[in-house]
């Protein structure tokens, strides 16, 4: 039998705990009235761009402070909400084993103004909630119907645009996109967006700068990475996209995705042995997917040469 000490055991303990708190999160920050005083019991959700299902409900404390541990890297929408204030939220980008600072002066508002301001959010969580049951014609109308009430607000246009992106209306969900950019230039999430809609337009030269504003926004994004990479490679800039792939497998290794495009840049640039590395990758990853014999031609094609 074997047998473990004490020590032995508080210290894996700990050193798990570390290991774990180096890949993670957090948000901390200040609300404030307009005057520049602190806010208390400011209602502060947190909620994953990746899933709504990942969120956190918290408030500030006497001194309008809070902080939120344990985040998942990614992007987040932080919403702040106290009556007799307007509502107000921002888009964030959580890092690896960083602290993002996030602090937001609240708005007053007359008490008919607020009513009409919780009425839009209100049919913004409608619509959200009819997004998650993929019942997008009514979740578009809800968001449409909230964007009467609230035409400033960067959140509605982005859903609407991606619900329309759902309902097969391009142009439809670029427009709405590209206005949540314009209310929200620093938001990753419409700019990603934003830059795919107007790829699948086949408007690559309109979609480099969003994809590389959403880089610039979300450097650790290894989606947002793999969507530039394409958009370059498809641009005729092959040494630019390879650097986006090989940033995109760092970031996410179990991307068989990923490692296709990395080989096909490598073969571009003949860099045969990265190339033969990356579809071997691919193959550990994905061996029966129908790109399998493709990527195996590949591999005896290269390994002859």
């Amino acid at each position: 039998m074997i047998r473990r000490s004490a020590f032995a055991t508080v210290f894996l303990a700990f050193a798990l705990a570390a290991a774990w708190g180096q890949t993670q999160g957090r948000i901390e920050g200040q609300v404030l009235d307009p005057a520049g005083n602190s806010l208390e019991k400011v209602a502060v959700s947190i909620v994953s761009q990746r899933t709504a299902s990942v969120h956190y409900e918290i408030s500030t404390d006497k001194g309008g402070k809070f902080i939120q541990v344990g985040l998942t890297p990614g992007n987040y929408l932080v919403n702040f909400r106290k009556e007799g204030f307007a509502p107000a939220s921002k888009e964030i980008h959580v890092g690896i084993d960083e602290t993002t600072r996030i602090d937001m002066q609240l708005k007053t508002v007359e008490a008919a103004l607020q009513k009409t301001l919780s009425e839009a959010d209100n049919l913004f969580l409608k619509g959200n909630k009819l997004f998650a049951e993929q019942k997008f014609p009514e979740a578009s109308a809800a968001y449409k119907e909230a964007i009467k009430l609230d035409s400033g607000n960067w959140r509605y246009y982005l859903n609407l645009g991606l619900s329309q992106k759902r309902m097969n209306q391009p142009e439809e969900s670029l427009a709405a996109l590209k206005k949540a950019v314009e209310l929200n230039p620093e938001s990753p999430s419409a700019n990603k967006e934003t830059g795919e809609a107007l790829a699948r337009a086949g408007s690559l030269a309109e979609a480099k700068p969003y994809y590389e504003k959403a880089v610039s926004l979300s450097p650790d994004d290894a989606d947002a990475h793999f969507n530039l990479g394409l958009c370059l490679s498809g641009s005729g800039e092959p040494e630019a996209a390879f650097a986006q792939f090989e940033k995109a497998v760092e970031l996410k290794p179990g991307s068989a995705d990923a490692y296709y495009q990395l080989g096909l840049s490598c073969i571009n640039l003949q860099k045969n042995e990265k190339a033969v590395a990356a579809f071997e990758s691919y193959l550990k990853i994905d061996p029966d997917s129908p790109r399998a014999v493709q990527v195996k031609a590949f591999l005896d094609f290269l390994k002859k040469k």
